[in-house]
């Protein structure tokens, strides 16, 4: 668990930030009592000073007190004040404000036998106005003060710049190498780290130097932060953790303050590890974006991010780790030699590595005898570390909610469709015309990707709702992972993308707008084959985009400058490819239209084809003469 290396060895006493928040509260509270205690006591009645003279030359006041803001004066027993009260025996108080310039009131009082007085000196008059003086200042910058060393963990002047990067004492991350699976490359890498730290000695007197830093570059999921902190684990070394974005502030000049201090107690503690995830918030190209020269908050934090990275030795015992999904965005001084020394890349496991994931996951749950992980691995292609132990999760879930005594292969492959198609809706009721649409929708997939090179086998077909908007799915699992694609492959993966809206044209004469995803990634897959792939035979081999180091799915390669007639070209191409393949799977499924009928009516009574009755339906399938050509030749 994290460590205070501040506090951790202090014993608790009263100090002068103890001291300042009981002078602020004493102030406050003598103000208040300054400025409002006096409101609260009995209001006497005010009087009009024309009034007042009245009642003087009336005979009806016995005593009078005179001050400079203020007369306050007693009538007689039994007069009435003529305002507000009946005749009593009983002295009653009013108050009037002078007039300064009435220079004859002590000749009027001595003629109507008034007997008057000045008041008693005030001898705390002048506290109270001390306090209204100095007290707001006092308690403004009091809390303002407070404010800040709350939010910063100290005072705000000694802390605002320092660092937030969590410290983990020797061994205290909990991680081993055993705890990592899957990416047995990178961790092979990340060894010598470790081996570093424990036996310098080794490499030092033969002269070797270990790498300053070690970038951990792949897509989310897979395992940096793990290997990080697995890394802190067996060296058992302190472990310094902060994300890219903790470094960057409002005030200018914070960031590079913490990058400083960061390394300073690095230093102190080396041996150490210090990790920076999420580096590309922190380090990304100085020329990306922004005005050129501009030397805004995160510019200034990474030159000193820069400059820290060159000033300490390799061999100071000081190893920094970063990782990021975002590699193609870093600066390039950041990614030199001397800097970021080596590179590993963490990328999505292959089968054995997806077993050896599982394994790990499964260990902490009850399976049954019937799970067999090397199945589960296989059905599981393109899933990262995350994703697997996610899958494990939620097959344990479905156990327990199902109340099974362990967790059986059933519950996994629920939970393999619940990742990839989504949530079963079963509230979710189509009306006859929809269910009807979506079945035929559903087979003229599975039929044309049963007869397509390199599809996959076919495991599953529903007409079950699931996830947000699919309304049916059909289930592809490749039976080997793949790392290639072929012209051939890709023109039957298009193909099959356009099986279900073939299947809707031939059966209905019109189609629907469940076809529209399929559209989308048809159209995609034919652009990329024409200007990242260089697979037209019309506009020859070559690059229409720009390839980059992509971790993160979503993001496009930028488009090369083209002429407005090349543009109009590949457009023309990408049409061509997206119509013959619809011709395509138009012919297949006219030829296999009394399979297209029967494999419909099935799933719509049993809303599931899957297992050996699917295969044996599907094996029935028969291929037009002219697919082949077309898939060799695309034309």
């Amino acid at each position: 668990m994290p460590i205070d290396t501040n506090n951790s060895q202090r014993p608790p006493r009263f100090g002068i930030r103890q001291f300042g928040g009981s002078l602020l509260i004493l102030l406050t509270i003598l103000l208040g009592l300054n400025l409002f205690l006096p409101s609260f006591g009995a209001r006497v009645p005010e009087v009009p000073y024309s009034d007042f003279i009245q009642q003087v030359e009336a005979g009806k006041v016995s005593r009078a007190i005179v001050g400079p803001t203020r007369i306050e004066y007693i009538l007689n027993p039994l007069v009435s004040d003529g305002l507000t009260r009946e005749p009593s025996d009983k002295p009653h108080l009013l108050v009037t404000t002078p007039i300064a310039i009435d220079l004859d009131l002590p000749k009027i009082l001595r003629e109507n036998h008034v007997e008057f007085a000045a008041p008693p000196p005030n001898n705390s008059a002048w506290i109270g106005t001390l306090l209204s003086w100095i007290a707001p200042p006092l308690i403004f910058f009091g809390i303002w003060g407070w404010l800040l060393s709350r939010g910063q963990g100290g005072p705000a002047a000694l802390t605002v710049g320092k660092s937030k990067a969590r410290i983990y004492s020797e061994g205290s991350t909990g991680v081993k190498f055993t705890d990592v699976a899957g990416v047995d490359e990178a961790k092979a890498e990340l060894q010598e780290i470790v081996d570093f730290l424990k036996n310098a000695e080794k490499y030092t007197r033969l002269g070797a130097k270990i790498p300053k830093g070690v970038l951990l570059v792949g897509p989310p999921g897979t395992g940096k932060t793990l290997l990080a902190k697995a890394i802190a684990g067996e060296a058992g070394v302190p472990f310094f953790s902060i994300s890219g974005s903790e470094f960057i502030e409002l005030f200018v000049g914070v960031g590079a303050s913490r990058v400083r201090d960061l390394f300073v107690q690095a230093k102190q503690q080396s041996p150490c590890i210090v990790f920076i995830d999420e580096l590309d918030a922190l380090g990304k190209s100085r020329n990306a974006g922004g005005m050129i020269g501009g030397n805004d908050e995160r510019e200034q934090t990474l030159n000193q991010l820069l400059t820290e990275m060159d000033g300490f030795d390799a061999n100071t015992g000081v190893i920094l780790l970063a990782a990021t999904n975002r590699p193609e965005v870093l600066d390039p001084a950041l990614r030199r030699p001397g800097r970021f020394d080596r590179q590993v890349v963490v990328d999505r496991p292959d089968k054995l590595g997806r077993e050896a994931i599982l394994q790990v996951h499964a260990s902490r749950v009850k399976l049954d005898a019937d799970v067999q992980l090397s199945i589960l691995a296989g059905r599981t292609p393109g899933f990262a570390g995350a994703d697997l132990a996610n899958l494990v999760n939620e097959a344990a879930l479905l156990a327990a909610r199902n109340n099974r005594n362990s967790v059986t292969m059933a519950d996994f492959n629920e939970a393999i469709e619940r990742v990839v198609a989504g949530l079963e809706k079963k509230s979710r009721v189509l009306s006859e015309v929809e269910k009807k649409t979506v079945a035929y929708h559903e087979v003229g997939h599975a039929i044309i990707a049963a007869l397509m090179p390199g599809a996959g086998k076919v495991e599953k077909i529903s007409i079950v709702p699931r996830g947000v908007g699919a309304l049916g799915y059909t289930l592809q699992l490749p039976e080997e992972d793949r790392f290639l694609m072929v012209e051939d492959e890709i023109r039957g993966r298009i193909a099959t993308l356009l099986g279900g809206r073939s299947a809707e044209e031939i059966i209905f004469g019109k189609v629907s707008t469940g076809a529209s995803d399929d559209i989308q990634k048809a159209t995609d897959l034919a652009e990329r084959s024409v200007t990242l792939y260089g697979m037209s035979n019309h506009l020859g081999p070559i690059a229409f985009e720009k390839i980059q180091q992509q971790f993160l799915e979503g993001m496009t390669n930028p488009r090369r400058p083209v002429s407005p007639k090349l543009t109009e070209a590949i457009d023309q191409e990408v049409k061509r490819i997206v119509d013959r393949a619809h011709e395509i799977a138009l012919g297949i499924l006219k030829q296999n239209r009394q399979l297209l009928e029967d494999m419909a009516q099935k799933l719509l009574q049993k809303e599931v084809l899957e297992g050996t009755n699917l295969g044996d339906l599907l094996a029935l399938a028969q291929t037009p003469q002219d697919v082949d050509s077309w898939l060799q030749t695309g034309e």
